[in-house]
């Protein structure tokens, strides 16, 4: 297959030879990203449009989150609505499939050879801008696609005498809930998709039209009166007698059939495929021309213009030619004359390079989607999160909405309610749920009250920032001041002595500490992978890591540490040069980092080396998941040759282009970017308009207001030139930050000698054993802790003082001991070995750190009491979070024993609670012995392998438990 791929890749080069800036879409190669983990998909689109008309070649499974993957050779046919690259699969509705000889009504999962999929070659598959062709061998059959905004033109060339039918399957891909085929005539149909995936609710209708009659049709449903509904999802095929070509065109609508028909009437009124391909193909003419690439090699140019197309594919439109669409809470609305509504928000990813590219290019779009997301808001009562289909997935973490809005406002994109947009934002941030209860109270996360905590702290911090920048502008200085302080949370999870951020349970810093180690506490990374996430303050960060040379040599073994992590599995932490993980976006801005700490040639190298290692001209081009075009986005910016380090902040972090000239078309006049020897990765000198610059920035307002910006390169590093260096502080409102406990075991036999610190040496911190204040002394030398109960402390500098933070204690029995027979996983360590013990229970949320978890083995342990008593109850407390792989043990055996030696008869406790739950539940399984005895054996049967039905079936269940309470 890679054979056909190398082919096609040398029949574009060829083009490109011949190519000027008025043919960009030969650059396109949409097979970039559709191999490996990308997750892009390779059909027809129009920029920002309702349809991706798309093969769909895999029908589950994390690769096939787009409905296609390069390694695979099957087709299941053709669909309208595809994501790219998500992280969860999604889409895939109304797909048509032609078939040739007897039809089938099973897309032949099982096997193929007895349903209606075909096989295919790569060497017979084409794919641009707004096209799509594929050869269907099995039936000897050619497929065109092209599409408008709201509609899918097909054409079908028969190469066989058979007979030849078209299969519609609206049972493709997700549950149905409730679908609808009606026959309006022989020549055309409609009906209506509603499913249950990713979207819980999501609406789509279509009205299709063939280019001749079809002389039969055949369903998997009963009819009545040419109208077929139900839960089941339909399957019809439709026969064509004596037809070497069949064409048909789809509209589609989120709001009924009367607007698909609309939809499609308007944007395909005729039967001209090629009319339709060469409209789609002169937009995306217009959209890619916002920036011509000169220079550079042609692999360059093929991976830039592939990726600013993947950056024009989402947000999508979602409202009919006639101004209605379905709003965040289902109902129907109306658009005034002028405006558009969107969808697909996938904000954690895009809010970092994506949108602000849209700032820059797309500011009459950027305008539409903001006022989508205020019209979310007063429909559904939130900003989006991760939006989908007027469905809020609340995917991934932070209120993200929140810097695009302010990114593009404090950028001069004011065509909108701010006033409405400030308290939405507000809305977001105060808000209880995601630990943000916690959040607003403490000062951070606790890691007992939330999971991901360390990451939903550092970005909910810079959400708050941007709050705060937006409120200052618009003169509202109490939310200005209230945010500001929020935004520096980042604090009370910085550890000085490590240099980490890290997650705090029950006011203990967790431990056993492995920055290399992924787990709950970060969101699909670990804590190289979002310690430097703090572009609202990086100034203070890189002081507080000890000033620049030391911040600089911290962020140096970021990239030149071990690849290697620990702990859990997370497929999404891909395309590593040390610990940085370019495949996943917490870690796209860190690179540009170097020049705040005044080294902006490393800089430079390390920019160049993601350029040219991470982004190729093949399927498997794209180092991680493209994300909506945040992948894209950041290969647009840095082969230009800045970076948005801070989104919503005034200026843009230089690099290094790749290029010879990149005129960008942004304001009235544009802004030219001249490189001389661009394959060099150097910057040796800078002017802006013939003039010496000698910032590693610039700002946004030079770049719209035009000008020329030219680097010259050479191949070793200048590390004279650069005099000014980016700046990101904050220095108003400043708090101080919580205490911690810097010794001190929080369970502990007798007594244990508990220091304080703080992250500000200069505070003073005090302490207490109750809130109330007048308890509080000053922490001069450790604390002897000899009691079960709760520290209070607090930080106090000059009239600032912090949160009240609480640090719990648990003294353990003298005597009492834990001896475990199975290992359990550090990431799900609990606290360590005598976690089981340890007086504190874990919740319904297995992320909080309180669980120890073992998987894909039975538990067995051993608890010495110290000395023979009488046991009248035991009990012993299990998680069952079925979609995370955690199961309740099959049973619970306790058995008794004066010597550790001989045990008596276990005790047996079986489960009786169903797997296929969605609801994560605590058991505690107990016993009643009414014994003497000084140990107590625990066994646990695991689950064993998880069930056929499971998406992970055939992995190794978890046990998952927490405290064994002896009385």
């Amino acid at each position: 297959m890679k054979n056909g791929f190398v082919l096609l890749l040398a029949l574009f080069t060829s083009m490109l030879a011949v190519a000027g800036t008025d043919s960009l879409t030969t650059y396109v190669n949409p097979f970039i990203g559709t191999g490996g983990h990308g997750h892009t998909y390779p059909g027809a689109s129009m920029p920002f449009g309702m349809v991706q008309l798309s093969p769909d070649t895999r029908l589950e499974g994390w690769d096939g989150c787009s409905g296609y993957h390069y390694s695979d050779s099957i087709i299941y046919g053709f669909s309208h609505t595809h994501l790219s690259g998500t992280g969860v699969s999604d889409y895939g509705d109304v797909l048509f499939m032609p078939v040739s000889g007897e039809p089938a009504l099973d897309n032949g999962r099982e096997n193929h050879q007895k349903g209606y999929a075909s096989r295919f070659s790569h060497s017979r598959e084409e794919a641009s801008p707004g096209y799509y062709h594929v050869y269907l061998d099995d039936y000897n059959i050619a497929v065109d696609l092209t599409v408008s905004k709201r509609a899918g033109f097909h054409s079908y060339t028969f190469h066989d005498n058979k007979q030849h039918h078209v299969i519609l399957d609206l049972e493709h891909r997700d549950k149905v809930r409730d679908n609808q085929l009606v026959i309006i005539n022989d020549s055309t149909i409609a009906g209506k998709r509603i499913s249950s995936a990713w979207a819980q609710q999501q609406h789509i209708y279509f009205y299709t039209v063939f280019s001749r009659p079809f002389s039969a049709f055949t369903t998997n449903q009963p009819a009545t009166d040419s109208l077929f509904a139900g839960e089941e999802g339909i399957v019809a095929a439709f026969s064509f007698k004596d037809a070497d070509r069949v064409m048909l065109k789809t509209g589609i609508s989120a709001v009924d059939m009367a607007g698909a028909k609309k939809n499609l009437e308007k944007e395909i009124p005729h039967w001209n495929f090629a009319q339709t391909k060469a409209a789609a193909e002169k937009e995306w003419k217009n959209e890619l021309k916002k920036i011509l690439a000169e220079g550079g090699t042609e692999k360059q140019k093929t991976n830039f213009y592939t990726a600013l197309y993947h950056t024009f594919l989402h947000p999508n439109i979602y409202n009919d030619v006639d101004g209605r669409y379905r709003g965040r809470d289902m109902k129907i609305y109306q658009l005034g004359p002028g405006e558009e509504h969107y969808t697909v928000f996938s904000l954690w990813d895009t809010f970092r390079a994506l949108h602000p590219l849209f700032t820059i290019l797309q500011k009459e779009r950027t305008k539409h989607f903001i006022n989508t997301m205020l019209r979310q808001y007063r429909q559904g009562g939130r900003l989006p999160v991760w939006e989908l289909a007027a469905n809020e997935t609340d995917c991934m973490i932070g209120y993200h909405a929140v810097p695009v809005i302010a990114d593009a406002f404090l950028k001069g994109l004011d065509d909108f309610d701010e006033e409405l947009a400030l308290e939405a934002m507000v809305n977001s941030a105060m808000e209880d749920r995601y630990g943000l209860e916690a959040y607003k109270k403490n000062g951070f996360i606790p890691a007992e009250n939330e999971g991901e905590s360390v990451s939903k702290t550092l970005e909910y911090a810079y959400d708050d920032w941007c709050i705060a920048r937006m409120a200052e502008k618009m003169e509202k200085p109490a939310i200005h001041k209230t945010f500001t302080k929020r935004a520096q949370s980042w604090k009370n999870i910085y550890d000085p002595q490590s240099r980490f951020m890290r997650a705090k349970t029950h006011g203990h810093w967790f431990h056993p500490f492995d920055p290399a180690e992924v787990n709950y506490h970060y969101t699909e990374a670990n804590a190289w992978q979002y310690n430097f996430f703090v572009p609202q303050d990086i100034r203070t960060m890189i002081g507080w890591m000890g000033g620049d040379e030391a911040f600089d040599a911290f962020l140096t073994d970021l990239f030149t540490t071990s690849s290697k992590t620990s702990g859990r599995n997370q497929a999404d932490i891909t395309g590593l040069i040390g610990q940085y993980a370019h495949g996943n976006e917490p870690s796209h801005h860190m690179a540009y980092l170097f020049s705040y700490a005044k080294k902006p040639w490393k800089t430079q190298k390390r920019v160049r080396q993601i350029l040219e290692t991470m982004y190729t001209a093949e399927p498997d081009g794209l180092s991680g998941n493209e994300d909506c075009g945040q992948m894209s986005a950041w290969y647009v910016f840095s082969a230009m040759g800045f970076y948005p380090v801070t989104p919503a902040d005034s200026f843009y972090v230089l690099g290094a282009p790749v290029f010879e000239k990149i005129t960008l078309k942004a304001g009235e006049d544009p802004f030219i970017i001249e490189a001389d020897h661009p394959q060099k990765p150097y910057v040796k000198r800078l002017t802006m308009n013939q003039k010496p610059w000698r910032d590693a920035f610039i700002s946004h307002e030079k770049i719209m207001q035009g000008g020329q910006l030219r680097f010259q390169m050479q191949e070793h590093p200048d590390r004279e030139w650069f005099q000014g260096f980016p700046e990101r502080e904050i220095r108003q409102h400043l708090v101080v930050p919580v205490p911690f406990a810097e010794a001190g075991k929080r369970s502990f036999y007798d007594q244990t000698a508990v220091g304080l610190g703080c992250a500000d040496e200069e505070a003073g911190i005090f302490y207490a054993f109750s809130e109330e204040d007048s308890a509080f002394e000053r922490f001069i030398e450790p604390l002897i802790i000899d009691s079960s109960g709760v520290l209070y402390a607090y930080s106090k500098k000059g009239e600032r003082k912090s949160p009240v933070t609480k640090m719990a204690f648990n003294r353990m029995p003298r005597g009492v001991d834990i001896e475990l027979h199975s290992a359990y996983a550090n990431q799900y360590g609990a606290g360590g070995d005598r976690a089981l013990i340890d007086g504190l229970k874990g919740g319904k949320d297995y992320r909080t750190g309180t669980w120890q978890g073992f998987q894909g083995q039975n538990l067995s342990l051993v608890i010495d009491r110290g000395e023979n008593s009488r046991i009248k109850e035991i009990r012993a407390g299990f998680l069952q979070d079925t979609r995370s792989w955690i199961i309740l043990p099959d049973y619970v055996e306790f058995s008794f024993s004066k010597d550790g030696k001989h045990f008596s008869e276990p005790v047996r406790i079986d489960n009786a609670h169903p797997v296929d739950t969605d609801t994560p539940l605590v058991k505690r399984f107990e016993a009643h012995p009414e014994i003497k005895a000084q140990y107590v054996k625990v066994f646990a049967k695991s689950a064993g392998k998880l069930p056929e039905w499971h998406p992970g079936a055939g992995g190794d269940s978890w046990i998952f438990v927490d405290e064994i309470e002896i009385q």
